[in-house]
């Protein structure tokens, strides 16, 4: 194992506080200073020289046969790749692995990581070498940065083993795929295609700024603002008023959540109308293909113009799964069938090659059914039958074959939605986004039918928050009907994958309410909830061991929630597609009985897949 630390030059207006990894890395400022490596256990090396230089003594490495240990490895795989061409047998990462064993409670940085496991004391001389180029470091000055960077490299060192003592193997694969998906991208930008969405979204966002007609008047006044919302079958988002927390007031402010949200909304109408409330110049659309042609631009990464690193983050999420960085949020793009899905045309496969783009079929739900014993919903899967047609059967009171499509629609909402407790107004709220309205009394009657006909899902959630119970007194408890999980003391629940999903600073208030702390404060916790994050936990421990299955034969470019997307050789795409089919229906060892399915799509482009 080669563990690595570059020092590079930073300034106020360029740091990666300023730009992203990609942009910061490639920009033409970019220098390192020294790096500084360790092999194995032997004393680690400082080095500095000139770019040429410090190529010629990396290159006395062996890289493709050592495992490469960084702390934020994305950043360091992105200089030790595209910089200095070299490419090791795998990368692992300390902040992957403390963000997967310590969630956000700690911090992410090596100074915090390192004291909280007692393992020493990062230096500050990092704060001294703003805006210095290496030429101008004295001889002292730069010896004394050595020191500094060697000091990084030891308590990386250290930290990786005090994290590995109970770090699972196989997860360590997955923060390798994940760190090459952005240090070794294979797929590319379509830079012509993307001018021309460039265009066609401005000028669609010039017009709808006029035929929505948005004016000061009516962005100043917020319930003017609201009934425009309203006009386009969006709920105007509401929060309690600071002055009176019984009465609710227009969520329109900058720092609101749900707000904001709606500039991901599917309607680029929509988009416009909460871009201009908020003085954004642009639209997500418009600011996202702008991001994507700059690096497009930029030139080549690993030999090859015009490649799309693709910037994940590892366990971003309490239940594990990835989520976006680096301002490259690939986990929200629109839908592929929508005016925004142009944009993921513009993402391509390499020339002989195509992407194959597998999503898991209602995961979620077939977990869900799982976990609580719900066995009828599990046979209805196993002999492939229409789940969302069958709960529209119940609700509606029609026969499957007489389903309409509007009635399917309600159904399927409900078997997604209505799984983790969900009350009447929520799923009204929810439909009314989705711009279907029902009156509260029907809401309450299709909720009502959901319970009945699932009773040992609303079971379930009432024994979860038993489990949380159990939790908050250390005691141990069977937390699912296929005796997967069982809570352990001060670890919170395990999981098939060898992490767990934690509840830290777990508390009862007076009230009975149970809440855990997160990095943003405390978090309500109860059993519907933990229904959802163990469901959530446990597709993405499926989707895991599926995409190491897939690993084995084919690069994994992308995942986006429960899909992988793959690049295939095009001469033999329809071999690979039924490879990665295969993999994605085959269910883990520990979860035999859980049927799986999935579908897929074929095509140059991402978006046509």
């Amino acid at each position: 194992m080669i563990t690595i630390d570059f020092e590079t030059y930073y300034a106020v207006d360029y740091s990666l506080s300023k730009v992203t990894t990609e942009e910061y890395v490639r920009d033409s400022r970019f220098q390192v200073i020294g790096v500084a490596v360790k092999v194995n256990n032997e004393p680690t090396e400082w080095f500095t020289g000139d770019m040429e230089e410090t190529a010629e003594w990396l290159a006395g490495f062996d890289w493709d046969n050592h495992f490469v240990l960084a702390h934020n490895a994305m950043f360091d795989a992105a200089i030790l790749t595209w910089v200095f061409g070299q490419k090791p047998k795998a990368w692992l990462d300390t902040l992957s692995m403390a963000r997967a064993i310590l969630g956000t409670q700690v911090g992410g940085s090596l100074a915090k990581l390192v004291e909280y496991f007692g393992l020493g004391v990062k230096g500050l001389e990092v704060n001294d070498a703003k805006g210095l180029r290496r030429e101008d470091f004295g001889a002292q000055q730069l010896a004394q940065y050595g020191e500094y960077c060697k000091n990084d490299v030891e308590l990386t060192h250290k930290l990786y083993k005090e994290l590995d003592a109970t770090f699972p193997v196989r997860e360590k694969r997955l923060i390798d795929i994940t760190i090459r998906m952005f240090s070794d991208p294979l797929l590319e930008l379509d830079t012509q295609k993307l001018e021309e969405h460039l265009s066609a979204v401005r000028e669609r966002k010039d017009k709808l700024f006029i035929d929505s007609g948005i004016t000061k008047e009516v962005l100043n006044s917020s319930a003017k603002f609201a009934a425009l919302l309203e006009s386009h079958n969006v709920r105007p988002p509401m929060k309690p008023s600071p002055a009176d927390p019984e009465k609710y007031i227009y969520a329109f402010a900058k720092s609101d959540k749900d707000f904001l949200n709606l500039l991901e909304h599917p309607s680029e109408a929509v988009q416009a109308i909460v871009a201009a409330r908020i003085g954004a110049k642009s639209t997500l659309e418009e600011t996202r293909t702008e991001r994507f042609i700059d690096i497009s631009r930029r030139g080549p990464i690993c030999g090859a113009l015009y490649r799309l690193p693709i910037p994940l983050k590892y366990y971003a999420a309490h239940t594990g799964r990835w989520g976006g960085s680096d301002k490259v949020n690939l986990q929200n793009l629109p839908s592929r069938g929508s005016e925004g899905g142009k944009l993921k045309r513009c993402i391509v496969a390499p020339k002989g090659y195509v992407i194959v783009d597998c999503d898991s079929s209602q995961i979620e739900a077939r977990v869900l059914a799982w976990l609580a014993g719900e066995t009828y919903i599990l046979d209805l899967f196993r002999k492939k039958a229409d789940v969302y047609k069958h709960m529209a059967s119940a609700i509606f009171g029609v026969m499957e074959s007489d389903v309409s499509d509007h009635q399917r629609f309600i159904g399927k909402t409900t078997v997604l939605g209505a799984g983790y407790g969900m009350g009447a107004e929520k799923f009204q709220a929810q439909l009314s986004n989705m711009g279907k309205e029902l009156d509260i009394d029907t809401c309450r009657f299709i909720i009502k039918q959901y319970r009945g006909v699932n009773r040992r899902i609303a079971e379930w959630w009432n024994h979860l928050n038993l489990v949380i119970t159990a939790i908050s007194a250390n005691k141990p408890i069977q937390v699912d009907s296929v005796g997967l999980m069982e809570t352990s003391p001060f670890t919170g629940i395990p999981l098939p994958n060898g992490l767990f999903l934690n509840y830290p600073e777990l508390q009862r208030n007076a009230g009975g309410q149970f809440t855990y702390q997160t990095r943003t404060g405390p978090n309500k916790i109860y059993g519907g909830k933990v229904a959802e994050n163990l469901c959530q936990a446990i597709a993405r421990c499926v989707i895991g061991e599926q995409i190491i299955q897939i690993e084995k034969r084919y690069r994994v470019v992308l995942t986006v929630h429960d899909a992988v997307a793959c690049v295939v050789p095009e001469n033999e795409a329809n071999e690979a597609r039924a490879y990665i089919e295969e993999c994605m229906r085959t269910s883990p060892p520990w979860a035999l009985d859980l049927p799986l399915n999935c579908e897929s799509g074929m095509a140059r482009n991402y978006g046509d897949c």
